[in-house]
């Protein structure tokens, strides 16, 4: 993924207002992002730990999308996996995340959800450049390159749906 700016980001959200775009909070580390080894930016909004954001390349342009978190979690004793990168982690490392749709609909309050690595590391994990805590990675014949492709499908499936 190409380095991307403050600007960049607030202009990309798909499933916002511009109002809402410009208030919310932006990762003070981007210039520390490891850019190459991202296929999106994900992140959770410090202030709000209901809320986390996610910005790609989709349909030959960035696409921002606000996400929700539920406000309770499940308990510690299950193991989830992400259906994006298919990372699996114990406890609370993978949420569902719903997204407000696009346009009239979600202003109706309709909205998708999909299940999430927690910490949106899905591209490191992939990568195998940050193990999951505890849990595990399957083993596949796919190749490094094969997985990311699947992993961009499924996001741009889910964003598609929006």
């Amino acid at each position: 993924m190409r380095p991307l700016t403050e600007q960049d980001i607030r202009t990309s959200f798909i499933n916002c207002s511009k109002g809402e775009a410009k208030r919310l909070a932006i990762p003070r580390d981007l210039a520390e992002r490891p850019w190459d080894d991202l296929d999106f930016l994900g992140w959770r909004d410090p202030g709000a730990p209901d809320r986390s954001y996610l910005v790609t390349e989709w349909a030959g342009r960035l696409a921002g999308v606000t996400l929700r978190l539920p406000s309770q979690q499940r308990g510690f004793l299950h193991r989830s996996m992400c259906s994006v990168c298919l990372t699996t982690h114990p406890g609370n490392g993978v949420s569902l995340m719903t997204a407000r749709k696009a346009g009239a609909a979600g202003r109706e309050g309709n909205s998708v959800g999909i299940y999430l690595c927690a910490d949106l590391a899905c591209s490191l994990y992939v990568r195998g450049k940050r193990l999951p805590d505890s849990g595990s990675r399957i083993e596949e014949s796919l190749t490094v390159e094969q997985q990311i492709a699947r992993m961009t499908g499924q996001l741009s499936a889910f964003l598609d749906r929006l």
